[in-house]
Formats: structure tokens, C-alpha cells, sequence
């Protein structure tokens, strides 16, 4: 669309030369006769055409939407245990890393669970050695007691000091232990009922809600049911040292029967495969107690909750004195370093726009441009894809364009030129050609 302004300024002037010619009687009007008017007309349809043509030329080959937001990972931070908060350490909008501690719940309780853990998996070891020592005992003895009442009186004997060590083990640490579970539940049974005294005139003078109060009311009964059944398992205990002392007497007394029952001594042949089933039954007793205390250790782990990414954290809700629940959400974070930018384009629009095309999103905020490239196209409609997605079986249905989404992931930016959080509205534009 060159045009030579020079030329058509000689073709003015030769017409500007024609003084005999006529008037103009096509009812053209007579200013625009005059050279001069007739070059300024000329040369604004030339700038009118160019201009045009520049803007043909500019957004031809590419799609817009001002339609378009900036987001991001929204990460919630929530317990895995119940507890009272004793620490918050982090402060809304404050940056934090990965590992980097933001709560800590009170860990006296569930450090009570991993000492009652310990003490369960020293007791079932104590077990299990002496049911691995008493596996070759026992064959040993039941071996020698098929020839000769010698060893009938062996084996017998090997029964009483079995029997007597299980009288002093129930005289001893099983004794003190069932003791020491219910005086420990004494404690907290004590506690439980002067919490529940002191929320009783909280919850009468409306301090407190009645949900509240039935919490501790319950914590309340449970921890007196603990209690009476700790009682009874003591009671237990006791009993057990005169049942042990018990098959010790009677152990002393198989002694002086096995001086003159040598066949007795042949049906002893099945404790072997009983103390063989004994071991492996401790045995097992002894994983168990590792996998509790390796879960009770896990739950006082839970305590001191870590940031799991980078981010800033938003939102927060937790305060120092307040109980929290598993599961319940305390605050989030927002990964600033992982954004990216979903444009809501027309359908009409999309029909040449595929993955990894070039693109470029303007930012309100910073006024600044930045590149970036197509990631993706949402497999539906923005309509489709809402809470309550249109019903267009009614009979007024109208045609409507509709938009999907279209994720473009943004080239790095320097944190020193730009921070763009999720929620900014942006204008993105895809490079189709």
C-alpha cells in the first residue's frame, strides 16, 4: 500500500491549472475544489488506512481475555491429634519454609502414652526370654524323663522352679505394675473430676458452652471407668499371686510324684510344643507392644506441627489456650514460587489454541507484562464445572457463548520484579500464529 505523495501532489497542481474548467456539477461541494483541502482529505485516508492496517496486522494471530485470574496451591495446615495449643510461633502473612515449626500442642499426654508404651514393651521382652529359656528347659527335661524316674524327678523339678518364678514375677512386676496403672489412673481420674468441677461453674455461669461441658463430663466418666478397671486388674493381680503360689505348691508336690510315676513322665512330652507355642505367642506379644509404642511416639510427634512447603502463611485461626480437634484446619499456606494464570477464554476463540503455544499476561498491579506459555485446556466449561451448573431442559434455553478455562504457566520471575499472588486479575493474551 505504498502510495508516491509527491505524484499525487503534481496531479493536484495540474488540476489546480485548469482555470477554464467548468464548475463541478455532480453536487460536489466547492471547498473540496481547492488543492489544498483535496491533499489534507488524501492524506487523512492514507493515515486512516494505515492505521488500520497496523492494527489488522497487530492482533491478527492472537487471542484475549480479560477474563483471567493468577492461582496457586492453597495448602491447609490442620492437627492430627486432639490437644490444648501452647505455642504459635508464626504470624499471618509471614513467609516460612518447609520443616520450619509453626504450632506446638501441649505433648504431656501423649508423652504419658509413650512411657506406658516403653514399660509394655520392657514387660513383653521380660516374657519372651523367658518363654525362649524355658522352650529347651522343658525338652531337655521331658527327653530325659522318658528313660528313668530320674529324670521324671527332673522335669517335675524343672516345673516348680517355674512354677516359682511365676509366683515371684506375679509377687513382683506384675503386681507393681497393675499398681502403678491404677495409682497413675488415680491421678488422672482426680484430675478429670476437679476439671469437671471447676467447667460445672463455667458452664453455670455461661462461660463456657454446654458442648464444652459434656466433653469434659465425658472425659470424666471414661477416665472413672479406666479407673475402676485399672482397680480390677490390681484386684487381679493379687489373686494371681495366690493362684501362682498356688501351681508352685503344686509343682513341689509333682516332685515327689514323679519318683514313682515314670509314665507320667511320657505324657509330659507335649509341653514342649506347648512352650514352643508360648515362645512364639511372647514373641508376637513383643511386636505388638513395639508397634503401640511406635504409634504412641508418632501421636507425640503430632504435637509440634511443621510447615509441609514454602509459602506465606494466610488465614490463621489458632490461638495460644485454644483446644483443637483432628482435622481441624488452623491456617494456610500459599507456595508464592508455584503460580500460575487460568484465562477464561470464549469457545469461539479456542478452536486453533493448543498446548504450548506462547503467551503473555499483563498485570494490573505492576503494569508490567510477563511471558508464559498454554500448560493445558479444561476439559469443560467454566458453567459446567460451578456448584450449580445450568438446567437447559426447562424450555428457555438461550444460547449463550460459553468459557473455558485455560491454564498458562508463567516463564520464572525474579521475586525482586514481581510477586504475583493467587486471586490478581490479569489480561492474558495466547499467540495462535
Amino acid at each position: 500500500m505504498d502510495i508516491d505523495v509527491a505524484e499525487l501532489e503534481k496531479e493536484i497542481e495540474r488540476e489546480a491549472r485548469k482555470e477554464q474548467a467548468p464548475p463541478p456539477s455532480d453536487g460536489v461541494p466547492r471547498k473540496l475544489t481547492k488543492p489544498r483541502n483535496r491533499r489534507a482529505l488524501l492524506l487523512g485516508a492514507v493515515a486512516v488506512a494505515l492505521v488500520v492496517v497496523a492494527l489488522v496486522t497487530h492482533y491478527h494471530g492472537r487471542v484475549s481475555t480479560d477474563d483471567a485470574q493468577v492461582d496457586g496451591h492453597i495448602v491447609p495446615v490442620s492437627s492430627k491429634v486432639y490437644g490444648n495449643v501452647v505455642e504459635v510461633v508464626v504470624n499471618d502473612n509471614q513467609q516460612v519454609k518447609a520443616g520450619q515449626l509453626l504450632i506446638r500442642i501441649d505433648p504431656r499426654d501423649y508423652q504419658v502414652k509413650v512411657d506406658q508404651a516403653k514399660a509394655a514393651v520392657a514387660v513383653a521382652e521380660s516374657q519372651a526370654r523367658g518363654a525362649q529359656v524355658g522352650v529347651p528347659l522343658t525338652h531337655g527335661v521331658v527327653e530325659s524323663s522318658s528313660s528313668a524316674a530320674d529324670a521324671q524327678l527332673a522335669a517335675a523339678q524343672a516345673d516348680y522352679e517355674k512354677a516359682e518364678q511365676a509366683y515371684e514375677m506375679a509377687a513382683g512386676s506384675d503386681l507393681a505394675y497393675a499398681r502403678a496403672q491404677m495409682e497413675e489412673q488415680e491421678a488422672k481420674n482426680e484430675r478429670a473430676q476437679a476439671d469437671l468441677g471447676r467447667m460445672r461453674l463455667l458452664v453455670a455461669k455461661a462461660e463456657i458452652s454446654q458442648q464444652q461441658f459434656d466433653a469434659f463430663q465425658a472425659t470424666a466418666r471414661a477416665e472413672a471407668s479406666v479407673l475402676k478397671a485399672r482397680q480390677h486388674r490390681s484386684a487381679s493381680a493379687e489373686k494371681n499371686i495366690e493362684v501362682s503360689k498356688a501351681a508352685m505348691l503344686s509343682a513341689k508336690a509333682k516332685v515327689d510324684q514323679a519318683r514313682s510315676a515314670v509314665e507320667q513322665a511320657h505324657a509330659n512330652l507335649k509341653q514342649v510344643t506347648i512352650r514352643v507355642a508360648d515362645a512364639s505367642s511372647a514373641e508376637a506379644a513383643v511386636a505388638q507392644a513395639r508397634a503401640n509404642l511406635e504409634a504412641a511416639q508418632l501421636q507425640l510427634n503430632y504435637t509440634t506441627i511443621v510447615a509441609p512447603v514454602d509459602g506465606v502463611v494466610t488465614r490463621k485461626s489458632v490461638e495460644v489456650g485454644q483446644v483443637v480437634q483432628p482435622g481441624q484446619g488452623l491456617m494456610v499456606l500459599i507456595p508464592l514460587q508455584d503460580i500460575w494464570v487460568t484465562a477464561n477464554f470464549k469457545e469461539t476463540q479456542l478452536a486453533n489454541v493448543h498446548r504450548g503455544q506462547k503467551a503473555e499476561v499483563d498485570v494490573d498491579m505492576y503494569g508490567k507484562t510477563f511471558g508464559g506459555h498454554v500448560d493445558s485446556i479444561a476439559g469443560a466449561t467454566g458453567a459446567r464445572l460451578s456448584m450449580l451448573p445450568p438446567e437447559n431442559a426447562t424450555g428457555n434455553y438461550v444460547k449463550v457463548v460459553q468459557r473455558i478455562p485455560v491454564k498458562i504457566v508463567l516463564d520464572p520471575i525474579p521475586p525482586e520484579k514481581a510477586i504475583l499472588r493467587p486471586g490478581m486479575n490479569v489480561d492474558a493474551t495466547i499467540f495462535i500464529k
